[in-house]
């Protein structure tokens, strides 16, 4: 393994201890750091075009002199706008800023700068928006780095330049990059004709060809698969290994299960329920991924594996992220328990006998930080003494003061919320040393396969993709900022007809530093303009959970026609007569926070409309409009995200193994992934504990970058 992890990145040339600074704001704190600091993109800066050639619609990168700056405010939204003039020998080029008056500081008269940006037309002249820029003060044949090249465009940080950030690169493999060790055995790499890891670093910061550049992605995009591969593989031969507790269950029993509910399920919820039931029933424990959109009854497919703990003499959890969510879980199996109830009652026939329905009734509770100390007392007792059947709560779950008497089932929803760690941690709370309960994963945020593969090659997958019938048809439609009083007419005549509707804002409060409109301003605005004649109400993350209880219970109840609300209502909200929301600077959020957001109406049996107001100013925030508008599928709404985000994005940043990706990309380079991992069977396969020959070193690899992993397979 190399050590240069270990030297600190002030001992490069031209750093320092107070520059160290800089670049530990990008986390960068070694030299290690910084030669696996790779470009996010390259300018082609060998033949430059003139601003003349620039080519309209299309991404370009020109040179120029910088003629003229000022200052303005547009005359219909107010915003303060930064304007530059560059001209070359045969063209000029506007350049235009929104709300970033900082930047005349950096532009003066007479500078060289380098502009790469979209080029459009506007009022019969040239003109980029908002276009990344370097300014190149010094001779060409002074910057070679900089000019006459292809040149790596870095992410940077407040008193960092792109062109002192190529110098200490370079510094930084001519001094180190020689000592890199090559983790990836000979063979496997003459196999796949793969670079060496020096020749990779370096043409990765300083391609001289773009050929080349791919090449050294291609390699070390296949090392990444590949130990990330090792680690998940090593981790399901862990799982399937252990003890787990063997259900009894028979096809009588999800038979009763799936005919004991007032409507009829879905063939794709009959499905999966099958299949948690083939794996309860076996000895190795159950790891089970189950993925559906919102609305596709997750929920009631996990209350099998409940009724199945039950029906057994064990207990069962659910883990959610949020207070908000464990509530709405809680309320949700607390009616589907009632409905059990009133089948008992009647004295429904099955096409068996229904004997469980007459001794089923499970105590549910409910652990969450907000419960006071005496509730906490009696919840904690409860679930340790097995008089709790069901718990349902947060992270609180995973205390050390929760001790189950017998938790054979557990139940994680929105999983890429939690970390590998997490999982584990709930899983080790089992019914007895030795003995692993099952694990059934959901999550409403669709995972597309070649995540499914990279992240959760760990888990068995099972898929809900049909919704219930009877549900209306939700239509989404996108205005612009000017036209958001239209938008407020059809909302009125909805909600005057009988519909209920919610208005969504990115932001509580308004912000000196954001141009938004914030929900607590907008409720006063409508109350005593907009809405006046209508009942409203105001729910969002700062308030107690008690308050948002209760309006929202009024809503549900028609006590109120529109709700004014944050993201607080992405998950956990379930009112059948709401039929109509408005998302406010919808540019603002997340595809698949839009996407959940939409998925809280349409609920009942009407027709329900989404209406964005947007005013997008990147690429980004247009593609995820586009995505939204053209689809309700989430799974290709998830894959539009993660080809918009990139999948280091895609789940945030605490997902363990997803950050170790930083050139692979599982969506663009599915053919490699699949390639490498079937070289990470085969090794694991020969060699389970890798201990002969290279496989130790590998086995230090996996150690110091998936060290949960190993813990876990180690553990197991």
């Amino acid at each position: 393994m190399s050590s240069l992890c270990d030297i600190s990145v002030q001992y490069i040339k031209g750093v320092g201890p107070v520059r160290k600074k800089l670049f530990s704001q990008l986390g960068i704190e070694t030299v290690e750091d910084l030669l696996y600091f790779f470009p996010r993109r390259y300018e082609d800066r060998r033949h430059l075009v003139s601003i003349s050639q620039l080519k309209i619609g299309e991404w370009n990168t020109v040179t120029g002199k910088v003629l003229a700056t000022g200052g303005r405010h547009s005359w219909y939204t107010k915003k303060r706008v930064y304007e530059i003039v560059v001209a070359d020998e045969k063209g000029r080029l506007t350049c235009v800023w929104f709300n970033q008056p900082y930047l005349e500081h950096y532009f003066k008269i007479g500078l060289n700068v380098v502009l790469h940006g979209k080029g459009e037309v506007y009022k019969n002249r040239l003109q980029m928006v908002a276009p990344e820029y370097e300014i190149i003060d010094e001779p060409q044949d002074k910057d070679h780095l900089s000019m006459g090249r292809i040149v790596p465009i870095y992410s940077l940080t407040k008193g960092m330049t792109q062109r002192y950030l190529r110098k200490i690169i370079k510094n930084c493999l001519d001094r180190y990059c020689n000592q890199l060790a090559d983790l990836l055995p000979v063979p496997l790499r003459n196999k796949y004709r793969l670079y060496n890891i020096r020749r990779s670093i370096n043409s990765l910061h300083f391609p001289q060809a773009f050929e080349e550049q791919e090449e050294a992605i291609r390699r070390i995009s296949f090392e990444e698969f590949f130990f990330f591969q090792i680690s998940v593989i090593l981790r399901r031969m862990s799982i399937v290994t252990r003890d787990g507790i063997a259900h009894r269950i028979d096809e009588e029993l999800m038979e009763q299960f799936i005919h004991a509910f007032p409507f009829t399920l879905t063939t794709a919820q009959k499905k999966v329920i099958r299949e948690i039931g083939v794996d309860m029933a076996k000895r190795a424990p159950m790891l089970r991924l189950l993925q559906g959109d919102v609305g596709s009854g997750k929920t009631l497919v996990a209350l099998f594996g409940c009724v199945v703990a039950y029906h057994n003499g064990y207990q069962s959890a659910l883990m959610a992220p949020t207070e908000v969510l464990a509530q709405q879980h809680f309320e949700n199996i607390k009616e589907l328990l009632k409905g059990f109830e009133e089948l008992r009652i009647k004295g429904l026939k099955c096409d068996s006998n229904p004997q469980f329905l007459k001794s089923f009734n499970p105590n549910s509770v409910l652990l969450t930080s907000s419960l006071s100390k005496k509730e906490r007392e009696n919840v904690l007792s409860d679930i340790r003494q097995g008089n709790a059947h069901l718990i349902i709560g947060t992270h609180a779950l995973l205390s050390e003061q929760v001790t189950f008497k017998n938790l054979s089932f557990v139940v994680i929803d929105e999983q890429h919320k939690f970390g590998v760690r997490q999982r584990a941690l709930l899983s080790d709370k089992g019914t007895q040393k030795g003995m692993h309960p099952d694990i059934l994963i959901m999550t409403a945020t669709p995972i597309p396969r070649t995540l499914c593969m990279t992240l959760y090659g760990d888990l068995d997958t099972s898929l809900l993709n049909e919704m219930p019938k009877g549900r209306g048809k939700t239509t989404t439609k996108l205005y612009t900022l000017e036209e958001t009083e239209t938008v407020y007419g059809q909302v009125r005549q909805l909600v005057q007809a009988g519909q209920q509707a919610y208005v969504v804002y990115p932001i509580i409060e308004e912000s000196e530093t954001l141009d938004l409109k914030a929900a607590k301003a907008m409720f006063k605005h409508f109350e005593t303009e907009e809405f006046k004649d209508f009942r409203l109400g105001l729910v969002h993350g700062q308030m107690k959970r008690s308050d948002v209880e209760r309006l929202m219970t009024k809503f549900k109840n028609k006590e109120i026609d529109i709700l004014v609300a944050t993201t607080i209502l992405e998950v956990g909200v379930d009112v059948p007569n709401a039929n109509v929301m408005v998302v406010e600077h919808a540019e603002r959020f997340g595809l698949s926070q839009l996407h959940q957001l939409r998925g809280r109406i349409g609920r009942g049996e009407s027709d329900a409309v989404c209406f964005l107001i947007a005013d997008p100013m990147t690429e980004d925030a247009k593609a995820r409009l586009k995505a939204i508008l053209s689809t309700n599928d989430g799974f290709k709404i998830a894959e539009s995200d993660l080809l918009i985000r990139g999948p280091g994005q895609y789940f945030g940043r605490h997902q363990h193994g997803l950050n170790e990706l930083r050139v692979a990309n599982p969506v663009k380079q599915i053919d490699l992934l699949e390639l490498a991992r079937k070289e990470a069977i085969e090794l694991v396969n020969k060699d389970p504990r890798l201990e002969q020959g290279f496989n130790t070193t590998i086995r230090q690899v996996i150690q110091q970058r998936y060290p949960q992993y190993l813990e876990m397979v180690e553990a197991g």
